[in-house]
């Protein structure tokens, strides 16, 4: 029974000894590898809580107040760059193990997409913003100076494109083609739009300036009748009005167009009690006599 316990310890021994030692002075295995992962997982999650505090202030900008971040994609790299270089001093070194180096590897690149992840949430969000602030731009030009669509949009365009370059992050994949063809096309819908209303109101003045020389032209036709019926007209037109002495009547008189037109009507005199009993005067006068006069050259 001890010899066959002297002989299972010096197998066991044995055994460990051929095994090669890992860098962490463990043999190399599975149970090491683990181990390694670990380790670098604890120096990866310490790493993404505290950039998660530089990305929630970038959040509070574009998310809760609705503005621009400046060179959005410099600081957008700078928190990916930092994490990385941080992970490289903090992880222990893989060594020459293989599994190791590939573990390394692997959570290295999970780093970078979990801190990509919401940063790319963020750049869309901030190209959204861009966009409206770029037609915003394009519907002044277009309502205040004198710039054509065409131009307007060029402008519009020209802008959004320089605002979304200083905010994607280089070497991520991030594409703001999209944006960038929704707002041709909102611009392009807006300016067709203002292009059928500005054509609608040209035509209606071309009706309207069509019904007013329809109305002169038989304006002038019905005075050429005139004058063939009546005769050359005078070329003056006068009026009279006379308001009978303490009566309610006014006879008036007018000739216009070799017309003599003669209406008498019962009015009311309603300033008579403050005249008197016979008012200013029983006889014509500047009282109760009205004459006009117009002449046509």
């Amino acid at each position: 029974m001890r010899l066959a316990l002297i002989t299972i310890a010096c197998l066991a021994a044995s055994v460990s000894a051929a095994r090669p030692l890992s860098p962490f002075g463990v043999p190399r295995g599975g149970s090491a590898v683990s181990d390694y992962a670990g380790l670098c997982e604890t120096v990866k999650g310490s790493i993404v809580e505290k950039a998660g505090q530089s990305i929630e202030n970038l959040r509070r900008s574009i998310i809760d107040e609705g503005a621009a971040v400046t060179d959005f994609g410099a600081k957008a790299d700078a928190i990916c760059g930092q994490a990385l270089e941080e992970f490289a001093q903090s992880a222990p070194a893989p060594g020459e193990n293989a599994l190791a180096a590939s573990t390394y590897d692997r959570k290295l690149e999970e780093l970078e997409a979990a801190l990509d992840a919401p940063l790319q949430v963020l750049y869309l969000r901030q190209l959204a913003l861009l966009r409206e602030k770029a037609l915003q731009t394009y519907r002044a030009n277009t309502r205040v100076t004198e710039a054509s669509d065409y131009e307007a949009m060029l402008q519009a365009d020209s802008q959004f494109t320089r605002e979304a370059e200083d905010a994607t992050r280089e070497g991520a994949g991030w594409d703001y083609a999209g944006e960038r063809s929704y707002l041709q096309s909102v611009m392009n819908d807006v300016a067709s739009t203002r292009k059928k209303l500005i054509d609608v109101q040209m035509k209606s003045a071309e009706k309207h300036q069509t019904a007013l020389q329809f109305l002169q032209q038989q304006q002038q036709i019905i005075q050429q009748l005139q004058m063939q019926l009546y005769g050359q007209t005078a070329p003056w037109n006068v009026g009279v009005a006379y308001r009978i002495p303490d009566t309610n009547f006014n006879l008036q008189g007018s000739y216009q167009q070799g017309k003599t037109n003669l209406q008498l009507s019962c009015v009311p005199d309603e300033y008579a009690p403050m005249l008197g009993a016979n008012g200013f005067t029983n006889g014509v006068g500047p009282g109760n006599l009205g004459l006009s006069l117009n002449l046509s050259l």
